[in-house]
């Protein structure tokens, strides 16, 4: 009996156990096939050039008991490997949570290629491992806005007073450039502090870092949500008035509301935004949008703190189509269907930053299958 295909894709940057372990899985099922993305690739997804080259990674990947056969994508971006999956027509398509997203799901349908998301599964007692935590003894966070997004850009603010929502999120996955996770001003706090946010006064620490990024004579600034979600640990309300600083401050940090809420949210990646998306094109900022807005995510906070799921859902969902309002080049067609599939699973979904791909993140009673959960940073982490 012949042998079932199996493929998996992925850039298997330092090889792991967790890499192994996967492979380990995947060859219960037939005889696996790596795409592997290629060094051009790692550049665009992650923002820095791989530690091995690709030919280093390909002999490695070759040398591996459990893998058939590995090729170099000849494609881009997260959906790299697209001739290749044509070319070698596998039987199946495995791929972890956090490579699970929509587009992959969609192109194996078309093309009748069963789709298997695994969960992360260390081998008997050995550490869950990724190439993040290898590569970072670096405990610098990435950020999350939940809620009232845009109102810490004084042209928005001024319109109507408001709160943005943040949570810090732990690095314990590589999140992709370009998909609203505060990368890029991670990649400030790394030039700065090296692997860790430095101890001392939070506010100051935010504005240096803020500062640090949006230098003399920058034109369009990186909100200083960014900087603060990045700084300040847990959840956290910034108050905004029509300035770049909030006026007011307000971190929660108890471990019933920082469970309950990792309980409740969780991401689909959707890949990167493309280069040249310009999401300030057809913007409509008046009055009554803004306000909306600031009414949603300041009922966001009051449902997060009575632990009130379905209005969290409710306001959640109200938060996002106000962004949309105000920027309609936020959200594309394909989101819009991306939504659809989950909307039965989840009572609360939005893009995760200025949207244009990134991630969807959703609020939902139970564990999504195949999503990616989140680690809110911990005030003695």
């Amino acid at each position: 009996m012949k042998a079932r295909k199996v493929f998996v894709s992925g850039c298997f940057d330092t090889l792991h156990s967790g890499h192994i372990r996967f492979l380990e899985k995947a060859a219960e099922y037939g005889e696996v096939y790596v795409a592997l993305g290629a060094d051009l690739t790692v550049m665009d997804l992650k923002g820095r050039a791989p530690v091995t080259t690709e030919s280093e990674r390909k002999y490695m990947l070759e040398a591996v008991r459990h893998v058939k056969k590995c090729v170099i994508s000849r494609g881009t971006g997260i959906m790299d490997f697209v001739d290749e999956l044509k070319r070698i027509k596998p039987d199946i398509f495995i791929v972890n949570e956090d490579g699970n997203t929509p587009a992959k799901a969609e192109l194996c349908r078309q093309m009748g290629i069963k789709y298997l998301v695994l969960k992360r599964d260390p081998s008997g007692n050995l550490p869950a491992r990724s190439t993040t935590s290898l590569r970072t003894e670096c405990r610098i966070p990435y950020r999350l806005d939940l809620a009232g997004g845009w109102l810490d850009q004084p042209f928005v603010s001024k319109h109507g007073a408001g709160p943005v929502l943040t949570i810090s999120v732990e690095p314990t996955m590589e999140f992709n450039e370009r998909s609203g996770m505060a990368s890029s001003t991670r990649r400030r706090a790394i030039e700065l502090w090296q692997t860790n946010i430095p101890t001392g006064d939070r506010q100051k620490l935010a504005r240096v870092l803020f500062s640090y990024e949006n230098p003399p004579g920058t034109k369009e600034f990186s909100g200083s949500q960014d900087a603060i979600g990045i700084v300040f640990p847990g959840l956290n309300r910034l108050d905004y008035h029509g300035d770049f600083w909030p006026k007011r401050i307000v971190s929660i940090d108890d471990e019933t509301t920082l469970r309950w809420l990792e309980a409740h949210l969780c991401l689909v990646p959707l890949g990167p935004r493309k280069p040249g998306f310009a999401v300030y094109k057809g913007k409509r900022i008046t009055l009554g949008r803004v306000q909306a807005l600031a009414r949603a995510a300041d009922g966001c906070w009051t449902a997060i703190r009575n632990f009130n799921l379905d209005e969290f859902g409710r306001c959640f969902r109200d938060s996002f189509e106000s962004q949309i309002s105000l920027f309609p080049g936020m959200i594309t067609r394909d989101v819009r269907a991306t939504i659809s599939r989950y909307a039965n699973m989840a009572c609360g979904w939005k893009l995760s930053g200025a949207g244009g791909g990134g991630y969807l993140v959703l609020v939902s009673r139970e564990p999504i299958p195949g999503t990616v959960q989140l680690k809110i940073r911990r005030e003695k982490e």
